[in-house]
């Protein structure tokens, strides 16, 4: 097992939704995704980050000594470092140095398991090292799991070849190109299933897989962990009153997502765009889960996310046995009261049956009530009527009948088909 340490500069005066010692318990919670030994973990205070090795010489030497005692072999510095920076990091202290981007790279590739999660991981993590060049990318043939950076086969120093890296890119957009197709195809045969499509949004490790497994009876992977789902999951589900609906997992959302992934992963993520409900799980008992929220909604709304999804999505506040009853109701009182907000948690069950209540009324679609003629000779019309339950009241005129309907636009349509 790789022997890392965690190292989170808190750069002095800038803007961060986060306290730097949550921000650091993120990152090694990242590492420990990867299986990584941590031997220890600073908050390191920043005036202004040096241009050439990002430390003041004095804390460059302080963090030596401490790599060395604890005989370090990986050192994840979680914020953004520059290719220069981290190759004179990596001189300095005779260790591999990776940035919180390829941390999240890292992991995304190892957990990744349908073809497209693998060709997205691969497009996103050469995008990344195209300005780096300092890593073997062997794995592109997928001969193991990650990327490479973390020890293992894909350690040794490549040859800078950008023409090579460029060509790889083009033959996995290629490959991707086919895979965005066929589940394109996909999508398209589940838009002729007449069920509602509600997709679980989230912070990672909010407990989206854990619900998804409660409402479905699924065994999707469900750790205490981060980003332990990665590949999108949809199962069919009944809701109590009958309706069935198409319940989707997805990829956990996380604070500084790299620019790559948020591009790599869009067409996965579409699956939320075009879901007819969100569900935005949250960690309540998280001491950040607002920054968390705020996280999730920047990235919704860099997806193109519509105001009517926004205005009708559910905040599923999840883990609510983690806090006592102040605790919730302080929580509560803060909230922003003009949300569909719903108390929840997964693991004991509690409130899940009046979540699948509030699912059902928002996915139940607008009703318009309208007085409609029929001739005596379109009887099988007003049978269909009859059938679908929409008829609230009968008359008669000269030639047929007069009714009073309340429908759904859909049925009008089909109304509107039926006999013609």
């Amino acid at each position: 097992m790789e022997r890392a340490c965690v190292l989170h500069p808190d750069i002095k005066n800038k803007e961060t939704r986060r306290a730097p010692e949550n921000s650091l318990a993120e990152a090694v919670s990242l590492a420990h995704a990867l299986r990584l030994d941590i031997g220890f973990a600073d908050v390191v205070n920043l005036r202004k980050p040096q241009v050439g090795l990002l430390f003041g010489k004095g804390k460059l030497e302080e963090i030596h000594e401490k790599i060395e005692a604890e005989e370090i072999g990986l050192v994840i510095i979680d914020g953004p470092v520059t290719p220069i920076q981290q190759r004179n990091l990596e001189r300095h202290w005779k260790v591999k140095v990776l940035d919180r981007t390829g941390l999240i790279l890292e992991i995304f590739a190892d957990r990744a398991s349908t073809r497209e999660g693998v060709l997205q991981v691969d497009l996103a993590a050469l995008n990344y090292s195209k300005t780096r060049l300092v890593r073997a990318w062997t794995h592109l043939e997928r001969q193991r799991g990650g990327l490479g950076f973390v020890g293992g086969a894909g350690e040794t120093q490549i040859e800078s070849d950008r023409r090579a890296i460029d060509d790889a890119i083009v033959r996995l957009k290629k490959q991707l190109s086919k895979v965005v197709k066929t589940r394109e195809l996909h999508r398209a045969a589940r838009a002729k299933v007449p069920y509602p499509i509600v997709a679980l949004v989230g912070y990672t490790n909010a407990g989206k897989s854990t619900l998804f497994n409660k409402l479905t009876g699924a065994d999707v992977m469900a750790k205490d962990m981060l980003f332990a789902t990665l590949d999108p999951t949809m199962r069919e589900i009944e809701l109590p009153l009958g309706q069935k609906i198409i319940l989707s997992d997805t990829v956990g959302f996380i604070s500084e997502l790299p620019t790559q992934l948020v591009a790599a992963f869009r067409a996965t993520l579409e699956e939320v765009l075009d879901a007819d409900l969100i569900l935005h799980v949250r960690d309540i008992a998280h001491p950040e889960s607002q920054a968390q929220s705020d996280d999730v909604t920047d990235i919704l709304n860099d997806l193109g996310i519509t105001q009517e999804a926004k205005d009708g999505m559910i905040e599923v506040w999840n883990k609510s046995d983690l806090l006592d009853q102040k605790a919730l109701e302080t929580a509560q009182n803060t909230s922003d009261r003009t949300k569909n907000i719903q108390t929840i948690s997964a693991i004991t069950g509690q409130g899940i049956d009046t979540l699948l209540r509030d699912i059902e009324v928002a996915i139940e679609p607008p009703t318009q009530t309208e007085t409609i003629r029929l001739a005596y000779s379109e009887g099988a019309r007003r049978a269909w009527l009859f059938e679908q339950n929409v008829i609230d009241a009968e008359d008669y005129w000269d030639q047929g009948y007069e009714l009073t309907v309340t429908w759904t636009p859909k049925q009008a349509a089909q109304f509107e088909k039926y006999g013609a």
